[in-house]
């Protein structure tokens, strides 16, 4: 009896250790499985990325041409003014007692040429009748002429000083609105050696621009004349269109990176960009809409030999296999006559791997345009998920790498 227990426990020990092993120990095959995408059509664009500051299209540094004590001010940040209308005025008083000066020198010397003109046409009467001589008449003539230069001299100062005087008011010379104001009342502007910008006016900010630094090695790609969508952190949400208007030569180099400023037309209806405001800026170098599309990851697909187990490969040029590296099938389109550029990919057909062949387009990093070789109702392979046999402890190696050739050491 106690023979058969011994059996008993021993058979039942080996069961555990089958089922223990059989659970926990031995391998699985892990079941491979193949994710596919099939082309769709749709729109693929091409971008440039750059930063830069939003800024009206034009602006107006307004000034004073002489020097004076600022009296009034009519005007102040943000507001809106018309062509012609005052925005200060600057103490007239020296101004006015310089004109009220000149025309009283006018008057005296007016009055003088009046006198020098009875004295000529006197003395020329009397010259005629031979009473004077020849000299005073020419005395009389001369101080004649001098008395016109008088007045023209005072005429000249007197229309200087008037144009003082209209100076003192500060004039908008457009229609805008007023970004900055840099003077007080009661504050002194001296003119004397450079005109003070008291008021920056924009010209009209529901058109503004952005200022943008492109990098060097983008700016080739950019054009005149392409779309533009843009951020301002203050609208995140917001999505503003524009166009590039210029491509400014002069090049900006910082730390030895060269950016070229391009300049960016905006519409401003809303009134939402501000002056100064910073701008992430995505220029549309090349787009096309309704074009055959496929992730990039696929052309990045290269089978293991793991697959060989449960697929067969099919190269490019017909080669089919079920193990062993199939010949090189990479190259690049030679006809100068086709369009885009060569590259591979694999399809799925059933238990079969077909590489195709295909010419590609636009990369947006994300999908590529497909040019040829391809339909939507192809069943493109992107990844491969898990492993198979043998092939997974040699770390999946691609049948269609070269294999290493091995000899005997002697």
């Amino acid at each position: 009896m106690k023979k058969y227990k011994r059996v008993i426990i021993v058979v039942v020990i080996l069961l555990l250790a089958l089922l223990i092993w059989f659970v926990f120990i031995r391998k699985k095959r892990q079941q491979i499985t193949i994710d596919t995408v099939q082309p769709a059509y749709g729109h693929i664009a091409t971008t440039v990325t750059a930063t830069g500051t939003v800024q009206p299209v034009d602006t107006v540094a307004v000034g004073a041409q002489v020097s004076g004590t600022l009296k009034y001010l009519y005007v102040d940040f943000n507001s809106k003014v018309k062509k012609g209308e005052k925005l200060g005025e600057l103490d007239k008083v020296l101004f006015q007692a310089q004109v009220d000066q000149f025309r009283a020198n006018l008057q005296v010397s007016q009055s003088n040429l009046d006198y020098q003109n009875n004295n000529f046409h006197r003395q020329e009467l009397l010259y005629k009748t031979g009473a004077i001589a020849k000299a005073d008449y020419d005395v009389a003539y001369n101080q004649l002429g001098q008395a016109k230069a008088q007045v023209a001299s005072v005429n000249a100062q007197l229309a200087s000083a008037l144009k003082n005087l209209s100076f003192t008011d500060i004039i908008s010379p457009i229609n805008g609105v007023v970004l900055n104001r840099s003077v007080s009342v009661g504050q002194t502007v001296a003119a004397s050696f450079n005109t003070p910008t008291l008021f920056v006016i924009a010209k009209d900010i529901t058109k503004m621009q952005v200022e943008a630094s492109v990098d060097e090695a983008d700016i080739g790609a950019v054009k005149d004349s392409q779309r533009v969508t843009f951020t301002v952190d203050a609208y995140l949400e917001d999505v503003f269109a524009g166009n590039v208007q210029e491509i400014r030569l002069q090049p900006s180099v910082s730390s030895n990176v060269v950016t070229y400023n391009t300049i960016i037309n905006a519409s401003n209806e809303s009134m939402k960009l501000k002056p100064g405001m910073t701008a992430n800026v995505t220029i549309y170098t090349a787009e096309k809409d309704s074009v055959l599309l496929l992730p990039v990851k696929a052309l990045k697909f290269r089978p293991d030999s793991a697959l060989l187990k449960d697929y067969v490969i099919v190269s490019a040029i017909g080669h089919r296999q079920r193990q062993g590296p199939p010949a090189d099938t990479s190259g690049k389109f030679r006809s100068v006559e086709r369009v885009g550029s060569s590259n591979y990919v694999w399809v799925l057909r059933g238990d079969t791997l077909l590489q195709k062949h295909i010419r590609t387009g636009l990369n947006d990093n994300t999908q590529i345009e497909v040019i040829h070789g391809l339909t939507p109702q192809d069943a493109v392979i992107t990844a491969v998920n898990g492993s198979s046999g043998p092939a997974a402890a040699a770390g999946n190696k691609s049948p269609f790498l070269p294999k290493m050739g091995g000899g005997r050491r002697r």
